[in-house]
């Protein structure tokens, strides 16, 4: 009597194994998954990986406009003495800018023959690590920390920005990002949930 009810679960079962073994779903990760500096250090090279790609294309290989990205310069002297919310805040739109600033570029590129689809691959995997590491630090709870303060939101410094107009400057940034505000407010993190 309970075996064709259990063999209804089997497919279901399949798929959750199936989405567990490729790694996919980030959004039922444990959250200090992005603490494992091994997940962190994936997406770092992935992004210099690109970059090192883009940096052998013709002209940078142009975007044909400016995409407004986040400024990457850390002042670590001046990040040590802020608080943890205001680093929140600044990694958050960091990355969502990025996010958005990587679709603007996969659009670009869909409308381009003349770029190689290496090029478009990378842009791919950007835009789909971006989306990963999204889900990680709200799993980390960044989306909370960013926005619960709002005295902390409101005497934060706007983000500041600069604009890339070619694809080796946009995984440039996209890369120190990852390797600069991104490893230094999860490191911080993570400290604090270990107490």
């Amino acid at each position: 009597g309970c075996l064709p009810g259990r063999l209804a679960l089997l497919p279901l079962a399949l798929l959750c194994l199936l989405v567990l073994a490729l790694g996919l779903p980030v959004l039922g990760a444990p959250p200090r998954l992005i603490c494992d500096s091994r997940v962190l250090e994936r997406y770092i090279l992935e992004a210099k990986e690109a970059e090192n790609v883009t940096m052998g294309c013709a002209e940078g290989c142009s975007l044909g406009e400016n995409i407004t990205v986040p400024d990457t310069k850390v002042n670590f002297h001046h990040w040590k003495k802020s608080e943890a919310g205001r680093h929140a805040v600044e990694v958050w739109q960091g990355l969502a800018l990025l996010s958005e600033a990587m679709l603007r570029s996969q659009a670009l590129l869909a409308n381009s023959s003349q770029l190689p689809e290496t090029l478009q691959v990378h842009v791919d995997k950007a835009v789909s690590g971006l989306r990963s590491l999204t889900s990680l630090l709200r799993a980390l709870g960044v989306q909370k920390e960013a926005v619960s303060p709002p005295e902390a939101a409101s005497s934060a410094a706007p983000l500041r920005t600069v604009a890339a107009d070619t694809l080796c400057k946009l995984f440039r940034i996209y890369s120190n990002f990852l390797r600069g505000k991104l490893k230094l407010y999860t490191g911080e993190a993570c400290r604090r949930g270990d107490r």
